[in-house]
């Protein structure tokens, strides 16, 4: 842990603001102490993954608990996420250390322009001394607005930068194999894999009660960086330092499994699928087995209303969910399409119909 040279660091909701709502500044000065000495003198690249946004804008417009209605929580997130990097900005003024915003939606990492142009911004600000600060963009997300509180973003965003090395702060200092809070718990050291938390209770609910995730997402999210091949340190906001400094502390996630592309991974844990195909049998053996694209002639049907580039569902005839890709055609397109070959499309339609329904490099396949 302290040898790793660029390190993706995400802190919550309840470890930055209070239970009221508003930035709790004397928390986000510590944090950014912690981070700046980390960084040393430039040796060590720090990435930081904060929530807060809509935690943050609930003081400020009279809100005193965390909205329910997406409208609100928008509104919200508008008002923080300007409070939040200001403050950052200052805080991280303070060691002459430059603050750059990026906020991303899982639907814009997983097209493959968006994607490229994310991890060419987040390299470049890297290259030039300067410290992303990544959040979800909460004002304009739907779906993904309730995306587990950042945490999944965090090890999606590590997958993206090659990151050594993912830190999840918490409120709670580590994994434990019950509720913290009864007696006759304990601390798990470490999580070598997915058998080491089969006797495992965890809970949903964080304390603050200002944001979204709780330890299921970090243990989700921990599971998602550790089979891309980084490794993961699970502990609390006031033991950052010690995390950062390789100090024993908290919960360490092995590795797991090794690196996969950057966009099959968001792809398979980021994107909502905006409709499905269902394949025939021989198509399903294709694409599941045979790792094959997915053609027109072994489409069986059609459901949702989707554009060219968005990501669908490939169903078996029993609707089971086999793979998840992006797709080439509308989906008032694809009916024209069941069942036939690309080359009497061809022939009929023109050459843009010459081609994979789903191709196997935009398609990534679901276990279980």
């Amino acid at each position: 842990m302290a040898e790793a040279r660029r390190v993706v660091v995400k802190v919550g909701s309840s470890s930055l603001t209070t239970a009221s709502g508003g930035l709790d500044a004397d928390r986000v000065d510590a944090l950014v102490d912690v981070l700046a000495k980390s960084r040393g003198g430039g040796e060590r690249e720090i990435l930081l993954v904060s929530s807060g946004a809509i935690a943050a804008g609930l003081a400020p417009l009279g809100l005193v608990r965390r909205p329910k209605d997406l409208a609100r929580q928008q509104a919200a997130a508008s008002v923080g996420q300007g409070l939040l990097v200001a403050r950052y900005t200052a805080s991280f003024a303070r060691y002459g250390v430059r603050v750059g915003q990026v906020l991303l939606t899982s639907d814009d990492m997983a097209r493959r322009a968006h994607h490229r142009n994310a991890s060419r911004t987040l390299d470049q600000l890297l290259a030039m001394g300067a410290l992303p600060v990544v959040n979800e963009n909460d004002t304009v997300a739907t779906d993904e607005i309730r995306f587990g509180d950042n945490d999944r973003l965090a090890a999606l965003v590590a997958h993206l930068v090659h990151a050594d090395l993912l830190v999840l702060l918490s409120d709670v200092d580590g994994l434990y194999d019950g509720d913290p809070a009864r007696p006759g718990t304990s601390r798990i050291d470490e999580v070598t894999g997915p058998a080491d938390m089969a006797h495992v209770e965890i809970g949903n609910a964080g304390k603050a009660g200002v944001g979204t995730g709780g330890m299921v997402t970090k243990v989700e999210a921990a599971g998602i960086a550790a089979a891309a091949g980084i490794p993961v340190v699970l502990t609390s906001a006031s033991q950052a330092g010690d995390a950062l400094a390789g100090r024993a502390t908290g919960t360490y996630f092995h590795r797991t499994g090794r690196r996969s592309a950057d966009r099959l991974l968001w792809l398979q844990h980021a994107s909502e699928p905006r409709g499905a195909l269902i394949l025939d049998e021989g198509a399903v053996r294709a694409v599941v087995e045979g790792r094959k694209s997915l053609l027109p002639a072994g489409i069986a049907g059609v459901e949702g209303d989707f554009a060219a580039g968005d990501p669908v569902e490939l169903r078996d005839a029993d609707g089971r969910a086999v793979a998840r890709g992006l797709v080439n055609f509308d989906a008032k397109e694809v009916p024209m399409l069941i069942g036939r070959s690309t080359r009497d499309l061809a022939r009929e339609l023109g050459p843009a119909y010459e081609r994979e329904v789903v191709h196997r490099d935009d398609l990534v396949l679901l276990h279980g």
